[in-house]
């Protein structure tokens, strides 16, 4: 049943460059049929290469890296990590300690054989995460404010030690000793959210909403400890830990302010690669680091170092709060121009001045921190590896929020980096999967080429993901997103001592030469690679610019999260301040220096904006921008206040008027304010099209989309994100070009037979497998009144006959099974009483002859359809002596046209499943009878998996259009 376009039919689009040189830019490349059938490895995936506890060998390096090559993927990232044994889990044998002489020359073997195989490779400058190790000194850690506190009467001299307040690691520096008058309240209402607006802590671990950390409950006249002129820096009184101050009459507070390293740790390490967390806010502190370990790997490889090794990574920030560095209150008057050191009281639970004065010192705070993890901590870090042409990837912008902007944190990114997760038991909504529409964004604003995401992450599952169910909807939800650089979380080396499955980490999908299904894993990741090759290549078009705000910390999020109010019609990307302040008006649009281009720029919806941002988009408008968005009412910051306010409001009212109704459209100079409005309802009340749109769809379906371009073709890739089987009409904002349907699965590539053009739009019926997807392209000319002369782009099929009887189906006997078997009928393994089939795990070969009649061998075209194949659901199929490749995203079917005989056809399925039925076979066996050995932990709460082929088998053919 179709309906019309509604929020059951969801979509969305992006951009890229192409080429893989650290540092260019633009592509002028034009995606070609050819390649996209058999791209080259350049474009393929590349993996989280896990050194598990630097248990590793010269060995299993080069197998690991010949693998690689082999299966078509363009590199890894070493990843030295401990964590193997959470969960519950086992721990593997610790191997050489990360960076120590015997790991370094493990690194130099890999790095000279996927120097000799052509990979790309990356490193992470460190073992687990966050950066730090057991050579960071407490003066190198992260820290933050403490504070003791003491009352004293004045009209005397006081003489009296001050207590030295909590510390750890035996660290401790002052910074100042304030006085402020004692006062005591009643039931007076702390600032609310205290620790996160004071950065001891992060705001949450999944993307939070922190918009409300500018904001507060509503002051209350005489509620607050001391203006700030009663503040009184006595610092000169205080030697040797004690106070000598003649204090004025009155009660007075003594604040002993000063700073101590944080409790965070390096996380997830190898052996004795432990220790804590760097300063992110030091740029000395990261100097020191990289000098003593990370230019010793550089240096040790020689050339290979920017030519082999071309990116280093760090991975994500989860080190909870810091707020102090030796020498903050100098950087904090650098950024924000006033000194802090009055306000200090204020991270002390002291209200200052007032509640809205305390506020806005906080988020001042904040976003000073900010602004020195981006440019001390990540800057730094790109500034010394480009000084061995060497670029940074490390995931710099969340999930976790610290306190930084992700935004500007990726601007010192060649690649950027993200996440996302397959379905796992510990994110299981799409906010809490999905990041990738932020490293898209900043790809678009900072121009770079590729994002890329730590890949199919999990935690839970072990070995019984499933390809087509599992990881292909997730990774095409992150293509539309912008994500074109599969990262495999995860590839585990494994030396062959460990057995089978061998050491794995206790999370992410386990994707490596020691799955049963590796050598049928082709298929999948050729359909990656077509993805990225596409998606590598030309430029997203979006429509709306989103000015994510100028707060910290700050993240985008997922990409349905929409805050424009674009989807599903329109895309939109991201920007932030610093990129926001670049922007120029070219020709009526809205134009990054680097030429990318949108039609309108959206607000964020909390009316609060900084000086510097509200002047850009007065400039802007005036020179013809159209700004949609409410009118902003405060800077929420103490830079220039509260002379800052009134400029505030008198540009807002120059630009939104004095009269505020709820909604409305306002000419300023040559531009406009539209607010009251979404995006997508201003951008169709101004007569522009949808970018795309779904003008039928089956009530409840979901699809996605992201729309690229280059200077001859325009392409959309849209996804099904329906298990089921779908279909849908799509209206695309193209004329004049035919639409051809690029199937990244197959490779296959044909013109629609089946569209119309109508209105400057071009309306093409599209048909999906479940989770499936498709490239439309429109390259080629045609006249803006040719449509399609069938009915259908697609085959429809009727079955001809289905293939019954006995099989004869082959096992491994060493998993256990009997070497061969007939199967009277096509039924699972588990179900089968023979312990060693029930519980079998790896390869099986099912074969059968059959007739196929005289009306398939010379008739209409023919297909093989298998049914279903379980667990992972992958089968290769062999017909009279042909390969005819490997399926495993459904329909399971195969055209096998011209190579049918009307008898005595020989047919032969290869089928493989997981690791799952025989780890749980082995459970219960003592270990000199288990045939597998891992690390990982079989639960009893494990359940086998049906396995094998299950039919129907059968042939079909196609019917008349």
């Amino acid at each position: 049943m179709f309906k019309k376009l509604s929020s059951f039919c969801l979509l969305t689009a992006f951009l890229l460059f192409s080429g893989e040189t650290v540092f260019s830019q633009k592509s002028t490349a034009i995606v070609e049929s050819s390649v996209f059938q058999n791209p080259p490895s350049n474009y393929g995936i590349r993996c989280w290469w896990w050194w598990l506890n630097g248990n590793v060998d010269k060995e299993v390096i080069t197998r690991d890296l010949e693998e690689m090559k082999a299966k078509g993927f363009s590199g890894a990232c070493i990843f030295d990590a401990g964590g193997a044994d959470q969960r519950g889990n086992g721990q593997v044998p610790e191997g050489p300690m990360f960076g120590s002489p015997a790991w370094k020359e493990l690194y130099v073997h890999a790095i000279k054989e996927a120097d000799r195989l052509g990979l790309v490779m990356s490193v992470s400058i460190q073992s687990g995460w966050n950066l730090g190790g057991p050579d960071i000194t407490p003066a190198e850690t992260a820290k933050q404010v403490v504070f003791s506190q003491l009352q004293v009467k004045g009209s005397a001299r006081i003489q009296k030690e001050l207590a030295v307040p909590k510390i750890r690691y035996d660290y401790y520096r002052d910074i100042v000793i304030l006085a402020i008058p004692a006062k005591t309240f009643t039931n007076r209402a702390p600032i609310r959210d205290f620790e996160n607006k004071a950065a001891t802590r992060e705001v949450g671990w999944s993307v939070p909403e922190t918009r409300p950390l500018l904001t507060d409950i509503a002051g209350t006249k005489g509620e607050e400890d001391a203006s700030v002129k009663q503040v009184l820096n006595i610092t000169k009184y205080f030697k040797d830990g004690k106070l000598d101050w003649k204090a004025p009459a009155g009660e007075w507070t003594i604040l002993r302010v000063g700073f101590t390293p944080t409790d965070a740790e390096v996380s997830t390490s190898s052996g004795k690669w432990q220790g804590n967390v760097i300063d992110y806010l030091s740029e000395k502190n990261f100097n020191r680091y990289w000098d003593t370990n990370v230019e010793p790997l550089l240096k040790a490889i020689g050339p290979m170092a920017g030519k082999t090794l071309k990116y280093l990574q760090t991975d994500s920030f989860e080190a909870g709060g810091l707020n102090w560095t030796e020498g903050f209150e100098k950087e904090f008057i650098k950024y924000r121009g006033y000194d802090p050191v009055p306000y200090l009281p204020v991270l002390a639970g002291k209200i200052i001045e007032n509640r809205e004065v305390s506020n806005r010192f906080l988020s001042d705070l904040r976003k000073t921190l900010a602004d020195l993890i981006a440019e001390k901590h990540y800057g730094t870090f790109a500034k010394r590896a480009r000084e061995y042409g060497i670029g940074i990837q490390p995931e710099s912008a969340g999930p976790h929020a610290g306190p930084f902007d992700g935004l500007k944190n990726y601007g010192y990114s060649e690649i950027m980096m993200s996440e996302f997760w397959s379905p796992s038991p510990h994110r299981a909504k799409p906010v809490d999967r999905f990041f990738v529409k932020q490293a898209g964004s900043a790809a678009k604003i900072y121009n770079k080429k590729l994002v890329g995401a730590e890949s199919f992450t999990t935690i839970g599952p072990h070995w019984n993901d499933v390809m087509w169910a599992d990881m292909k909807p997730s990774a095409d939800h992150e293509f539309c997103a912008g994500l074109n650089l599969v990262y495999l979380h995860t590839f585990t080396a494994s030396p062959k001592s460990m057995g089978l499955p061998g050491q794995e980490y206790f999370a992410g999908t386990h994707f490596n030469p020691n799955v049963t299904w590796w050598n049928q894993s082709t298929a999948f990741i050729q359909y990656l690679t077509r993805c990225q090759y596409m998606h590598q290549s030309g430029i997203s078009v979006a429509d709306v610019l989103y000015y994510y705000g100028d707060h910290s910390p700050n993240l985008g999020r997922l990409k349905e999260d929409d805050p424009s109010g674009a989807l599903p019609g329109f895309d939109y990307d991201l920007i932030d301040e610093d990129r926001l302040l670049a922007l120029e008006m070219k020709n009526g649009k809205i134009v990054l220096p680097h030429g990318v281009s949108y039609r309108i720029l959206a607000l964020p919806d909390h009316k609060t904006l900084s000086l510097a941002a509200l002047q850009k988009i007065q400039a802007l408008v005036k020179a013809g921008a159209t700004v949609i968005g409410m009118k902003p009412v405060t800077t929420a910051s103490l830079v220039k206040y509260p002379a800052s306010e009134q400029t505030l409001k008198t540009i807002a009212d120059e630009l939104w008027g004095t009269a505020i109704e709820k909604n409305g459209v306002r000419k300023v100079g040559a531009g406009k304010i539209v607010w009251g409005k979404t995006a997508a309802e201003y951008l169709r009340s101004d007569g522009v099209d949808f970018d795309m749109e779904i003008v039928e769809c089956e009530n409840g379906s979901k699809y996605d989309y992201i729309h690229r371009a280059d200077t001859a073709v325009d392409y959309y890739f849209v996804s099904s994100q329906n298990r089921a089987a779908s279909k849908m009409t799509a209206a695309f904002r193209i004329s004049g070009k035919q639409p051809e349907l690029w199937n990244a699965v197959t490779g296959e590539t044909k013109p629609a037979t089946s569209f119309y053009q109508k209105g400057g739009k071009t309306y093409v019926p599209l048909e999906f497998d479940p989770y499936g997807s498709v490239f439309v392209v429109f390259q080629k000319d045609i006249s803006k009144d040719k449509k399609g002369e069938q009915q259908s782009n697609y085959v429809k099929l009727e079955p001809a006959t289905t293939l019954h009887g006995a099989w004869d189906v082959t096992f491994d006997p060493k998993w256990g099974a009997p070497a061969s078997v007939v199967f009277n009928e096509l039924t699972s393994w588990s179900d089968r009483t023979e312990e060693g089939i029930k519980f079998y795990s790896g390869k099986a070969v099912y074969s059968k002859k059959f007739d196929a009649g005289k009306e398939l061998v010379s008739g209409r075209k023919a297909y093989l359809d298998l049914g279903e194949v379980k667990d992972i659901g992958i089968a290769r199929v062999f017909l009279n002596g042909k390969d005819l490749g490997i399926l495993w995203a459904p329909p399971l079917r195969v055209p096998v046209s011209g190579l049918l005989k009307e008898k005595d056809n020989e047919l032969k399925v290869e089928v493989v499943n997981t690791w799952r039925n025989r780890l749980i076979g082995d459970r219960t066996k003592p270990a000199e009878k288990q045939l597998t050995k891992t690390n990982v932990k079989v639960l009893d709460t494990w359940q086998l998996t049906p396995s094998g082929l299950l039919g129907p088998v059968r042939l079909m053919k196609a019917m008349e259009q």
